[in-house]
């Protein structure tokens, strides 16, 4: 009876992680939209990173203020990090991207940090090796990002200051979600996202003096479209989500926590196309056909591998 309970508490634990990991995807998927929203109001990505953040930690730290320091100065050192990896330079290099290249082939491209997740964790731990499976899903992955890249021309221009930016964002994100497994075991949820805001805060301010940015911030904030927006990214995509991010790497791991990043897009494809009227191609929807079809066939591969070799 105990072992029964015991497993069925475990279930209900990893049926939660994955719910937690979709929200938080389904509310990055939408953020992109937002922020292209707001660079065409006038506000820079610094600006927009900045001010997302400032609301962010102020709310988490209404809930999380009694402990102020890491247990030692190695964690506070994986805790700037993080700050880097999953804030300033995560989120300047996403939303300077967007100034470059289209919300959909942002979020595409982003959303390829399950790939570099996976690559890293073989690199760095010799005990975890790439099954087929996942060789065989990342390769469809890859090919539909290739297609996305190619989704905002049929003349098939790229444009690869954006993309190269989105990359850089998805091998950033990686890194973050290695260091957050080994955070996780020793501090909740609560104290590794104030952290992790305040240190992306702190290393964001540096990038402020290299923008060039004439916009009259507080006449602009005042416009319905703009705060709107504006705490839609600071509660939602990132105090909600940077929380439920956390408790999903906790329970599922790196690597297929991770794996749910490749769904953000097809969120971004859907409302990017609703509300900014960017164009949806037969070639962007094979590339997101693939990317998840990749995910999908991954996952399966292995498992069913894996009961071959260990049967019952």
């Amino acid at each position: 009876m105990t072992s029964i309970n015991t497993h069925s508490r475990k279930s209900k634990t990893l049926f939660l992680a994955h719910l937690a990991a979709l929200g938080a995807v389904a509310m990055w998927g939408y953020s992109f939209v937002s922020s292209r929203v707001l660079l065409d109001n006038g506000l820079g990505p610094v600006q927009i990173y900045v001010l997302r953040f400032i609301i962010a930690y102020f709310l988490v730290f209404l809930f999380s203020h009694k402990k102020l320091r890491a247990n030692s100065l190695a964690d506070e050192g994986l805790f700037c990090i993080c700050g880097l990896a999953a804030g300033s330079l995560y989120f300047i290099a996403e939303n300077t991207a967007l100034e470059y290249t289209l919300a959909t082939n942002v979020s595409l491209l982003t959303s390829m940090s399950p790939l570099i997740t996976a690559m890293l964790v073989a690199g760095l731990y010799k005990s975890e090796k790439l099954g087929i499976g996942t060789w065989i899903g990342s390769f469809l992955a890859v090919v539909g990002v290739i297609c996305v890249v190619f989704n905002s021309s049929t003349e098939l221009q790229v444009h690869p200051i954006g993309d190269f930016l989105s990359l850089a964002a998805a091998f950033s994100w990686a890194i973050y979600s290695l260091i957050l497994k080994k955070l996780g075991a020793g501090y909740d949820v609560w104290f590794i996202s104030r952290k992790t805001f305040f240190y992306g805060l702190i290393t964001a301010i540096p990038f402020l003096f290299f923008e060039e940015n004439n916009v009259d911030l507080l006449s602009t904030i005042q416009k319905p479209e703009v705060y709107g927006n504006l705490l839609f990214l600071g509660l939602g995509a990132s105090t909600i989500a940077y929380i439920l991010w956390a408790v999903s790497v906790r329970n599922l791991g790196a690597v297929n926590a991770n794996n749910y990043m490749y769904f953000q897009s097809i969120i971004t494809l859907i409302v990017a196309a609703i509300v900014l009227g960017e164009p949806i191609t037969m070639v962007g929807c094979i590339g997101i056909a693939l990317i998840v079809g990749g995910l999908w066939a991954g996952d399966n591969i292995n498992k069913i591998l894996a009961a071959k070799n260990n049967p019952k």
